[in-house]
């Protein structure tokens, strides 16, 4: 009997719910209201039926919970539905303020600020511009660090072999070239130690910032 008479009030709200629509916006918040607050009755008093429920004779118990459980489910649905509808309502009251504050707004030729607000979508669009933008400058910086360093590599190759033409004519001692290799070589890794971070610095920016 009670869940009869509960299944019934479900179904006035669901009637109810229809009419949301058609209400005039004067007077649709108290219809909100009001199907908000039997959808609260109506799931509390289903909850103690919950409990009532889970005392009937074990070959009843079963029945009368999935019975109930549906009904929950029903109040549940109910509850979405006027949340939906409500976000929607709010969503378009807040355009209709924009525009009727857009409309009403009057420009003079003394306005400090006469400028009307940016599209978001243009704004967005604005900003991957302008990130693409820097993404091709630092791209073209990497490129112009490794030529320099290809520049410094043939520089200090060429260095490297006019310090042995004078050391072979100045007649220099076994050491004194060894050191001067040694430097040589010391500088290669350097160069080359150089170009392998600029190469990893590029890749890395272009992996998380492209």
């Amino acid at each position: 009997r009670h869940v009869l008479f509960w299944i019934r009030q479900i179904h006035e709200v669901q009637s109810l719910m229809g009419n949301l629509e058609k209400t005039d916006r004067q007077s649709v918040h108290l219809l909100e209201n009001e199907l908000q607050a039997r959808t609260d009755q109506i799931f509390n008093h289903l909850e103690r039926l919950e409990i009532l429920a889970s005392k009937e004779p074990p070959n009843r118990r079963q029945n009368a919970k999935l019975r109930v459980d549906q009904l929950k489910y029903d109040v549940q649905h109910l509850r979405t539905a006027l949340q939906h509808f409500q976000h929607r309502r709010y969503a378009r009251e807040a355009q209709d303020r924009e525009r009727e504050e857009l409309l009403s707004r009057t420009f003079t030729t003394n306005d400090a600020d006469t400028s009307i607000p940016i599209d978001e979508t243009l704004q967005l669009n604005s900003n991957l511009h302008n990130a693409n933008r820097n993404m091709d400058d630092l791209i073209g910086s990497g490129s112009n660090i490794l030529n320099g360093l290809r520049d410094q590599r043939s520089t200090l190759k060429g260095t490297h072999k006019k310090m042995l033409d004078v050391a072979n004519m100045l007649g220099l001692s076994n050491t004194v070239m060894r050191l001067i290799e040694r430097r040589a070589t010391q500088d290669k890794f350097i160069m080359i130690g150089g170009m392998l971070l600029t190469c990893v610095f590029i890749f890395l920016v272009i992996r998380y910032l492209g």
